[in-house]
């Protein structure tokens, strides 16, 4: 097949691929934005901040218990598939689920002395000790999301996690505030997202034994610990790290005691992500392209591809972004007057995502090119000088100290790894390569132009030199 061929369908299979991601993620994100609304509205700033707190570790601590099988399964199931190699592809499953609850045991021992140690408040203790028991049910539905994904079936791995989770919250909530009259505690909600969290597992495990090959079922697994680990250190680190990195405003203002912070600064962080969803949308066929490119050392075409994908992006984000900005405080007055402090944090996180928008999707770049331990180095170092920035700022200007330090951690981290893609695969990030496409445009135009302007155009670059 002719090189145009193959990057014209490279680039359409990636753009329809986003578009159904895109539409999928775009569902789940208006149900997690529902939610969102409801749980503010309905429970109040402390309760909900609260809530928003102990998720913030939740979630951390799940992406830790998954041990980065939820990314690695999506490498080695289609190459055991492709070879055959049926006893390793059961092993690897039931490996990875095995060690996920192996870990998420631990996790909740350890949290819950954690918890019972401290001199904490009844509401929170409580709502600490129900969520830990999200902590290997998470993990668990992330796994197994990817088995589904990894065996082709795309909407029955982003459903479950994406639409049915928090449709099935809002489903709870709703009824028990406006049908039954209850008053909600954060610790109600919490159990509410473990009812939702249950029954979008039920649902992940339903596809995985429709679509998972039959040809294991009478398989004896084989086991190759070594090299999966190996391949899944890495890659652990760079799901904890990043969610970390975009959480570590919430824990830093609930570590303090300021709870009531950490919510309204988790409603702004939750509203800024907006920006990134066309992104994790583009994301879901444009890593295995990156990785195919890089293979066949097709340089030109892997370019080509990174930098469509980014002026994808950052149109899209740039977009929502805008439209956030202007409209903010209305945003906010949806959740309450309680919640108005939250709109300088906003901004200030909607102008970081579509700066961060702008270099497309580089950490992908890296993990499928084959960089994924450097990539592992600068997350993690992003999210240490994040932790220290946000603390540091929250105790000068509270709130919005979060937001700043969180914002320019996200664009320092970018332009590092633009930096290393430069230098190490002659790769020009997002936009830059798109400059660097318009520029040379430019020049040629300008070559072709009559005497006269190429004169001029020389001049003018002389006045600038001087």
């Amino acid at each position: 097949m002719p090189q145009d061929d193959l990057e014209t369908r490279s680039v359409s299979r990636v753009a329809r691929g986003g578009l159904a991601a895109f539409i999928i993620y775009g569902a789940g994100v208006g149900l997690a934005y529902c939610s969102q609304l409801l749980i503010a509205r309905l429970v109040g700033v402390d309760a909900y901040g609260l809530y928003a707190y102990v998720m913030a570790w939740v979630t951390v601590l799940a992406y830790f218990s998954a041990l980065g099988f939820d990314v690695a399964l999506l490498r080695f199931l289609p190459a055991y598939e492709a070879a055959c190699a049926w006893p390793l592809f059961r092993g690897v499953i039931r490996y990875a689920e095995r060690r996920a609850m192996a870990v998420s045991a631990a996790i909740i021992l350890a949290g819950a002395y954690v918890v019972l140690a401290r001199e904490v408040s009844t509401q929170l203790r409580d709502t600490f000790l129900i969520g830990l028991l999200l902590v290997p049910v998470l993990a668990l539905l992330w796994i197994r999301s990817s088995i589904v994904r990894a065996c082709g079936g795309v909407l029955w791995a982003v459903a479950p996690n994406r639409v049915m989770r928090d449709g099935v919250l809002v489903g709870l909530v709703a009824l028990a505030s406006a049908g039954l009259g209850w008053t909600l505690d954060a610790a109600a909600v919490i159990s509410a997202t473990l009812v939702g969290a249950i029954i979008a597992l039920l649902f992940a495990t339903l596809g995985m034994r429709k679509l998972r090959p039959r040809i294991i079922d009478g398989v004896e697994p084989a086991y190759e610990a070594e090299s999966w680990r190996r391949a899944a250190l890495p890659l652990v680190i760079l799901t904890a790290a990043e969610a970390l990195l975009n959480r570590s405003g919430v824990i830093v203002l609930g570590w303090f005691g300021d709870t009531k912070a950490a919510g309204i600064y988790s409603l702004a962080f939750n509203i800024a992500f907006v920006v990134g969803l066309p992104r994790v949308a583009i994301n879901t066929l444009f890593a295995p392209t990156i990785s195919g490119f890089h293979a066949r050392n097709e340089h030109a075409m892997l370019q080509r591809l990174i930098t469509r994908a980014a002026s994808w992006t950052l149109a899209a984000s740039g977009f929502i972004g805008i439209v956030l900005f202007v409209f903010a405080e209305q945003f906010f007055g949806w959740f309450g007057a309680d919640y108005a402090a939250g709109v300088p944090a906003l901004r200030i996180l909607l102008v970081g995502q579509v700066l961060v928008a702008a270099g497309g999707s580089q950490l992908h770049v890296m993990t499928m090119t084959g960089h994924e331990r450097s990539a592992a180095v600068l997350l993690v170092s992003s999210t240490i000088v994040n932790l220290a920035a946000s603390g540091a700022l929250v105790a000068l200007i509270g709130l919005n100290g979060a937001a700043i330090g969180t914002a320019a951690t996200l664009i320092l981290w970018n332009l590092a790894m633009a930096t290393f893609l430069s230098r190490r695969l002659g790769l020009k990030a997002g936009v830059l390569a798109f400059l660097q496409l318009g520029l040379k445009r430019t020049e040629r135009q300008a070559a072709e132009a009559p005497p006269s302007v190429r004169r001029a155009l020389g001049r003018l670059r002389q006045s600038f030199r001087v």
